[in-house]
């Protein structure tokens, strides 16, 4: 997902990798996760749509999509027409934010009251529902009039732009229905509301009240406003949903060698806190390191929330860690520990597993709110032989001590990634979505790209330089197809799939998908850049890209089986407007409709609100383009991608 907040200019053209070899690229693809009992069947049957790049969305034969959502929309009653140059920070607070990115779909149960969320959750209606996306990041050029570019756009904005920035950041929860006429959102809901930087947050874990949380508007450092770089996230079994804190450093100015503490100013330092960062800090002085701090010690978590009680607080699980938080996905079963993995959405940063103190109970909506605030952050170590180990970041064990500058668990929490290097955790090629498949109980890591790692940096889990394609590693935990212990502390890994055009003549720009042989992908099944992933009810894998159009096409989806023999054969699904990636794939239980959020349309090149590239999802001149989440089903009714 996108780090924009981080760095303005991350989608300029990709420079090209180092070559490797066809054999060394291609030495750790193994046979896959288990044996299937549906080893060889097929269960895609969609028209694959061709690689293209235009100003429209491409679906296969037989399928639509509702615009169900888009920036600046009303999502509470009373909010009129959407009208971006009068367009206030209090109305933006009653609308869809921008840049749409993580999507969860929670089931609404029409017999069960608001605050009973595991009775709605547990449901598995699929066509009433709640859906809580994420806004991850602001661009005032393509917002507002006036802005030439994208950097001037990020210096000198004036306070009001500023507020409506803030107030279009965080996240939406909608109450939306399917109809005889499609899917639509209902306004007149109670459950309906927005996350903001301006939303009041509970700070739970060991970082809760430690002094480098205490700022002057929170001198206890356990509430802070709002919550910025929102990724991807998670959903638990018992109601909530996580919302990750990636690409937060960017929306923090000032020079961190002026803070008098060197530990303090390096931490800074790592996340792109620096003196010429979005000029938010001239009008809300908390995004002003020079005056606060600490404050962006209180950002780069994981939120949890109720979406079934609007009167809930969200809170900040500092027992996760803090890093660019791509997100956390959960691996739930009764009387089991909570499993949760997530990966830190940055070039040589690590994949995190948190394991529950105490175990999983379906029925005990109380002890089940405290699984994710006792328990082990792990980082995970890939060794050359394709077996790995979770490596515990517990203060006092190993290097994680004063010797090495953490005083308690809590700085082990702030300082995850410093910790977790310490420890010898393999420094990964932006790792950003890690999700298990819940049909054959494996687990997966997005690795969108890393265009720093050198030729005498390679390892048998990052097999290229400068790899500008990214891949897709398959974690096995110990067990048997679909009953796996991700509790245990160790782990065998294989490349499921390099991305990139297996019949491509120049070596370096190869990519390789399992056991399939280069002729088996067709020219428009192989992507590059993997980023998000959801998976179906039967087990396939989608996976949502970022970066394709360096290579000359739109970023979208594609779909392949896990298992059998097409494991790792990609199939192309779905395709963004010019300047657009997907993110947040998500299926409704029964499979019939998946969302998708359409973020940064018509982004890239000298676009702006005054001249952009195109004009997508409206396509009307008196409208900018706009960030929009799509319904997508198939028009017979049955299952997406059957």
């Amino acid at each position: 997902m996108s780090n924009e907040l981080k760095n303005p200019a991350r989608r300029t053209l990709f420079k090209a990798i180092g070559a490797a070899t066809a054999a060394g690229a291609t030495a750790s693809l193994l046979p896959g996760c288990g044996n299937d009992p549906r080893d060889g069947e097929e269960n895609l049957g969609f028209a694959e749509i061709p690689h293209a790049l235009d100003d429209q969305h491409h679906l296969p034969a037989d399928y639509s999509a509702d615009v169900l959502l888009r920036w600046g929309d009303p999502i509470i009653a009373g909010a009129g027409p959407f009208d971006p140059a009068t367009l206030t920070a209090a109305e933006q607070e009653r609308r869809f934010g921008y840049n749409n990115d993580f999507i969860a779909f929670m089931p609404l149960d029409s017999e069960a009251a608001p605050g009973e969320g595991e009775r709605h959750s547990q449901s598995r209606s699929s066509e009433r529902g709640l859906l809580c996306v994420n806004h991850e990041y602001t661009q005032p050029h393509l917002m507002f009039s006036g802005y030439n570019d994208e950097y001037s756009a990020t210096r000198g904005v004036s306070a009001s732009h500023v507020a409506i920035e803030q107030a279009a950041c965080g996240h939406a929860i909608v109450e939306v229905e399917k109809t005889a006429n499609g899917w639509q959102p209902i306004l007149e809901s109670p459950y309906n509301r927005r996350i903001t930087l301006n939303t009041a947050m509970d700070i739970v874990g060991p970082a809760a009240g430690d002094r480098r949380l205490q700022t002057s508007a929170d001198p206890s450092g356990q509430r802070v406003f709002g919550t910025v770089g929102n990724c991807a996230g998670g959903k638990t079994p018992w109601g909530t949903v996580l919302i990750a804190e990636e690409g937060f450093g960017g929306a923090f100015q000032g020079d961190p060698d002026n803070i008098a503490d060197p530990l303090e100013a390096k931490n800074h330092h790592a996340f792109g806190i620096a003196p010429d960062n979005r000029n938010w800090g001239d009008h809300d002085h908390r995004f002003d390191i020079g005056v606060e701090p600490n404050e962006p010690n209180r950002f780069g978590w994981m939120v949890e929330f109720d979406p079934y009680d609007p009167t809930s607080r969200p809170r900040k699980l500092t027992n996760l860690g803090r890093f660019e938080h791509e997100g956390f996905t959960l691996v739930s079963k009764p009387d089991q520990p909570i499993v949760a993995y997530g990966g830190a959405d940055d070039e040589h940063q690590f994949v995190y597993r948190y394991v529950s103190k105490n175990t999983y109970r379906p029925e005990a909506y109380a002890h089940n709110r405290d699984l994710l605030t006792e328990g082990t952050l792990f980082a995970a170590r890939f060794d050359e032989d394709g077996s790995g180990r979770w490596l515990p970041l517990v203060f006092g064990e190993g290097p994680l001590t004063g010797d090495n500058g953490f005083r308690n668990q809590a700085d082990v929490m702030i300082d995850v990634r410093r910790a977790a290097a310490l420890l010898g955790a393999t420094p990964m090629d932006r790792p950003e979505d890690v999700e298990t498949n819940p049909v054959n109980d494996c687990t997966y890591v997005m690795l969108t790209k890393n265009k720093k790692r050198k030729a005498d940096d390679i390892d048998a889990a990052n097999p290229r330089a400068r790899n500008s394609m990214g891949h897709v590693l398959e974690i096995v935990p110990p067990g048997k197809y679909g009953a796996r212990d991700h509790a245990a502390d160790t782990f065998k890994w294989n490349t499921f799939l390099l991305g990139g055009n297996p019949n491509a003549e120049n070596p370096a720009e190869r990519g390789a998908y399992g056991q399939q042989s280069p002729g088996a992908i067709s020219a428009h099944g192989w992507f590059a850049n993997p980023d998000n992933v959801a998976f179906d009810p039967a087990g396939n894998m989608w996976v949502a890209t970022d970066g394709c159009e360096s290579f000359g096409f739109h970023d979208g989806l594609w779909a392949m089986a896990t298992e059998g023999e097409m494991r790792a054969a990609p199939r192309h699904f779905f395709g963004c407007p010019q300047g657009a990636e997907v993110c947040g794939p998500e299926f409704t239980p029964d499979g019939k409709t998946l969302f998708v959020a359409v973020q940064h349309p018509a982004d890239g090149g000298d676009s702006t609100f005054d001249k952009p590239m195109h004009r997508w999802p409206d396509n009307d001149p008196a409208l900018p383009p706009r960030p929009s989440v799509l319904a997508i089903y198939r028009e017979d009714g049955k299952p997406v991608g059957s």
